[in-house]
């Protein structure tokens, strides 16, 4: 198995997850935009500012994973060709230590969930239902984009472990 080869897919696989969360924040950013120009309701219109400012969240989430990770897809070759075991034994612990955060982000973000879905039931004012919502599905999909984050981490781990 080419270790190279493995890093780099590996990366270019978290650009992509990146490319996705922009997606979604650019998505976020639009209905935003829609709900204060066309919201004939004080729900639609509650909507606004929650959604805008997930979005802008959700950009920063993405440049932070595309910054990050895109750069690696150059460095992995130079710091593979200077010394494959150091290259190696660096992406375990990376990976290892990516592992053990991937397992409080898993518990943390449900918990959102659940916290917003509190604030739903108990709070009818539109914006503060608005701001639950919209912070629940902002979880729900950075669960998701983790969840395949957390996959292709435990795998790439999986099989640098075997190289050694």
């Amino acid at each position: 198995m080419d270790i190279l080869k493995l890093s780099t897919e590996w990366a270019k696989s978290e650009v992509f997850s990146a490319k996705i969360v922009w997606i979604f924040s650019i998505i976020e950013i639009l209905a935003a935009v829609g709900f204060f120009y066309f919201g004939k309701t004080g729900m639609a219109k509650a909507f606004s500012w929650p959604l805008l400012i997930m979005g802008i969240f959700l950009v920063a989430v993405g440049a932070g994973l595309y910054f990050t990770n895109n750069p690696r897809v150059a460095q992995f070759e130079k710091q593979y060709q200077s010394d494959s075991n150091a290259f190696v034994q660096s992406e375990i612990q990376r990976t290892t230590k990516s592992k053990g955060e991937m397992v409080n982000v898993m518990r943390i973000l449900p918990a959102i969930i659940l916290i917003a879905a509190i604030v739903l039931l108990f709070l009818s004012a539109p914006l503060w239902r608005a701001i639950a919502v919209t912070i629940a599905i902002n979880a729900a999909f950075l669960m998701i984009v983790d969840s395949n984050t957390e996959a292709r981490n435990n795998s790439y781990n999986t099989q640098l472990v075997s190289t050694k």
